[in-house]
């Protein structure tokens, strides 16, 4: 097993849809992903404006790529390729400073 393998990773999280037969009692119905998603996200929120400990959080954000992961199981699309692509885009786009902070997007300035 090779722990740093995405298509192992993907592999558990199916494994763990089809333990708990997912597919069949609604835990891939996007509306309820996104629920559990923002769910997660507020979670690594109150680790970080708590200031709880970086295991705390490093178990949070490992709760939102599992539901991410599923969520392309889900949705029966192939994520790591929609990884790659993305990386490919955004790579070739600016950065730029806003309030003090980068930012990398298209900016869609308006006219």
């Amino acid at each position: 097993m090779n722990p740093d393998s995405y298509q192992e990773m993907l592999t558990a999280v199916k494994a763990f849809h089809a333990k708990h037969r997912f597919r069949e009692t609604g835990g891939e119905e996007m509306t309820y992903r996104i629920a559990l998603m923002a769910e997660e996200l507020g979670e690594i929120s109150s680790c970080v404006t708590k200031g709880k400990s970086k295991q705390a959080l490093a178990e949070e954000v490992a709760d939102l790529m599992i539901l991410v992961m599923g969520t392309a199981i889900a949705g029966e699309f192939d994520l790591n390729q929609a990884f790659w692509d993305k990386m490919k885009k955004l790579t070739e786009r600016p950065s730029r400073m806003i309030n003090g902070r980068i930012r990398v997007s298209e900016f869609r300035d308006m006219e």
